[in-house]
């Protein structure tokens, strides 16, 4: 089985008070995941000015994140991917950019807590990794 592609609110769990959620986030990434660049983006931008974590907290927990998970590039076929699965999916831009980085990487499941859980796209599956 393919490892899954896992968006960035899985990765911020690992930051979570609840400590349900962030065991739960920290098994996810040490079993194995795939990341987008994207993902890596959102949850620096979170970091930096939603959590207001100093930087070198915030490198600490990228570099964590680079060492666990396989991170795939942003490309000009993911653009257009995304774009295309927006359209259909009726799916916000950036959503849609994580969802195609996940297709496009071969996962079989991508797992989030921003998207309609169980909603197959193509070949994928959006999964809620924290719902009950």
């Amino acid at each position: 089985m393919s490892k899954p592609f896992v968006d960035s609110n899985v990765i911020l769990n690992l930051l979570s008070g609840d400590t349900a959620k962030a065991d739960r986030a920290q098994d996810i990434v040490a079993a194995g995941a795939v990341i987008s660049v994207q993902v890596l983006n959102e949850v620096t931008s979170v970091c930096h000015r939603k959590l207001k974590l100093p930087w070198p907290e915030t490198e600490a927990l990228l570099m964590a994140v680079k060492a666990a998970c396989e991170v795939v590039p942003l490309t000009l076929t993911s653009h257009e991917k995304a774009i295309t699965l927006a359209k259909r999916f009726n799916l916000s831009f950036y959503d849609a950019h994580i969802v195609a980085c996940a297709v496009l990487s071969g996962a079989q499941r991508l797992l989030t807590e921003d998207l309609q859980d169980g909603l197959k796209v193509e070949t994928l599956l959006i999964h809620n990794p924290f719902k009950l």
